[in-house]
């Protein structure tokens, strides 16, 4: 499996998987990806020096995202998940220019501000010709840890609400929770899954599940290749 941290301008993928500072090697003029627990990873972020802000034009975006995807050694890969930066700007076009997708992932919070956005960016795919194969509600819900009360911060439903209207899949939910930011600060991100909050761990791997589930269907159609998510 391959990781292409496409987010070009915030690069935080290396600082997610605990990799920060990490310099890929070269071989026969080829990049090798970084690996971090079997997964090949490739981002901008190893790149630059941290806390440098990238400061470039369009064009030059559009390179280096081309470079990471034809000068990168990827080897042979089951599947390769592109983080893409949130919005409609210059490289989810140049992804879809360049290989074939199997599909994107719109990932937002339930108010309306940010599902309209969400709007914006499944019409994008749309009009690229790249199938949207769900939407997920991030940040959907609170549970206090102490007392259990459950509190709807940013609303709650929204983007189940969206699927249904634009006719896309509802990949499920993922709570407001702080190991979440806990352990994609400490760059453990794995550690959430064994976490004994199994409603957290459960709700991940429902968005998991479904999510593999629409790849497995669209893998049985022509061209499927690389799968993108965007926020």
């Amino acid at each position: 499996m391959g990781l292409l941290d496409a987010d070009v301008y915030g690069p935080s993928i290396p600082t997610l998987i605990g990799l920060e500072g990490a310099c890929p090697d070269m071989r026969d003029n080829k990049i090798i990806p970084v690996k971090a627990e079997g997964v090949k990873v490739m981002s901008m972020g190893f790149m630059i020096d941290p806390g440098r802000a990238v400061v470039w034009r369009g064009p030059m975006v559009h390179g280096v995202v081309k470079q990471f995807l034809e000068q990168v050694d990827w080897g042979e890969l089951d599947y390769l998940i592109v983080d893409l930066p949130p919005g409609t700007g210059d490289v989810p076009l140049t992804m879809a220019q360049s290989i074939p997708m199997a599909g994107a992932v719109v990932i937002c919070t339930p108010q309306d501000v940010a599902l309209a956005d969400a709007r914006r960016a499944i019409g994008m795919y749309a009009a690229l010709n790249v199938e949207c194969l769900g939407i997920i509600e991030n940040m959907s819900y609170y549970i206090c840890p102490k007392c259990g009360h459950r509190d709807e911060i940013f609303d709650h439903g929204g983007a189940e609400r969206a699927a249904r209207e634009l006719g896309v899949a509802f990949l499920g939910a993922i709570p407001l929770n702080a190991k979440i930011r806990q352990y994609g600060d400490s760059g453990e991100p794995g550690r959430i899954l064994s976490d004994p909050d199994t409603h957290l761990s459960r709700s991940i791997e429902q968005v998991v599940g479904n999510l593999a589930g629409q790849i497995s269907i669209k893998s049985l159609m022509p061209q499927a290749g690389a799968a993108s998510s965007t926020e």
